[in-house]
């Protein structure tokens, strides 16, 4: 578990983010914790699973869900969503309504993958291009990139340059684009027009492994650097 606050030029006393990574399941995804340090109140991201686990994180942090928030509907991002939601009475945000057909088979994804059945999460509110969503006094940008699948968004916070970008942008790969109604092409695209130019220096937490920062990936990513037709 990795926590990062905002850069070194922030003036003092300005609110900021700050997180956990939190792997979970076998498939080692990146659950992670967000939160306002100003107010204590937090969100969870994609958790995909071991919500006991991610419960003991929240206790030691010592801060308040408030809500959950979802990049996209594979099994993978939202199997501890009904466990935690439950728990703390929270709201679900996201993702866009596109992925509301993955969020229907998740017994049938659950078969597919051989782990026990996930149990059926209800979204309080899809999340579009250009909406936002609020953690305390932070404000997240949500960015519409489908591609992995077609409903998946990213989260942004402009003022700390981190995004969670789920399974859209790994360090030197991008998401699978084999999976029902995924698109390699709609991916490519979402990551050069929708999150390269928001700028190099903005680091991102993926969906599984190490963070990096879009100017690394846009330079040496074998699937989306300059250059590449």
């Amino acid at each position: 578990m990795k926590e990062l606050s905002r850069a070194e030029t922030s003036a003092p006393n300005r609110t900021m983010l700050k997180f956990k990574i939190i792997p979970v399941t076998p498939f080692q995804q990146n659950c992670t914790l967000l939160w306002c340090d100003q107010t204590g109140q937090a969100a969870v991201v994609d958790p995909g699973g071991e919500p006991e686990r991610v419960l003991g994180v929240i206790k030691d942090v010592g801060v308040e869900p408030t809500k959950i928030l979802i990049t996209h509907g594979h099994l993978d991002h939202v199997g501890g969503v009904a466990d935690l939601a439950e728990r703390f009475d929270l709201p679900v945000e996201g993702p866009h309504r596109d992925d509301d057909f993955l969020l229907k088979s998740l017994l049938a994804q659950s078969q597919l993958f051989g782990v026990p059945e996930v149990r059926s999460v209800s979204v309080g509110r899809w999340l579009e291009d250009g909406d936002s969503v609020r953690i305390g006094a932070l404000k997240l940008h949500v960015i519409h990139c489908p591609g992995h699948s077609p409903g998946h968004v990213v989260f942004f916070d402009e003022e700390s340059r981190l995004a969670q970008v789920g399974d859209v942008l790994f360090q030197s790969s991008v998401g699978r684009s084999d999976l029902p109604r995924g698109n390699h092409q709609h991916l490519v695209d979402s990551i050069r027009r929708n999150l390269f130019p928001l700028g190099d220096d903005i680091r991102f937490i993926p969906g599984h492994g190490p963070m990096s920062s879009f100017g690394i990936e846009r330079r040496s990513n074998p699937f989306v650097r300059d250059g590449l037709i």
